[in-house]
């Protein structure tokens, strides 16, 4: 099986990963029907497939998913992180891992794990 990179980012960087898959972390500002309005260093509409996604408003959530041709994230899988997310940290780990793409990088995808 071919090993597949997910590059971490934030809501400024959803345009350059259009038809990608992304992880993105970030504290959850709206629930509406499938849908869940997420602050990640900018807002991210993320659409969710059912209803049944265990978000709650204010607190953190990681979404994996793949941004779309409107920048909106469908989301193939999420993680309610709780209400104690320090966002700094994320937003650190995301920088640091662009910006040292050789340790984060597989060689046959170009993306990033």
């Amino acid at each position: 099986m071919e090993s597949v990179s997910t590059p971490r980012i934030t809501a400024n960087m959803l345009s350059s990963y259009v038809n990608q898959n992304v992880i993105i972390v970030g504290k959850v500002l709206q629930l509406r029907g499938e849908s869940a309005l997420l602050d990640a260093n900018g807002e991210v509409n993320a659409i969710f497939s059912n209803r049944d996604t265990h978000l709650m408003a204010g607190n953190g959530v990681q979404v994996i998913g793949k941004v779309n041709q409107d920048l909106s994230v469908k989301v193939l899988s999420s993680l309610d992180l709780g209400n104690s997310v320090d966002y700094q940290v994320a937003q650190s780990v995301v920088e640091v891992t662009h910006q040292h793409k050789n340790l984060f990088v597989y060689d046959n995808g170009g993306g990033m794990n």
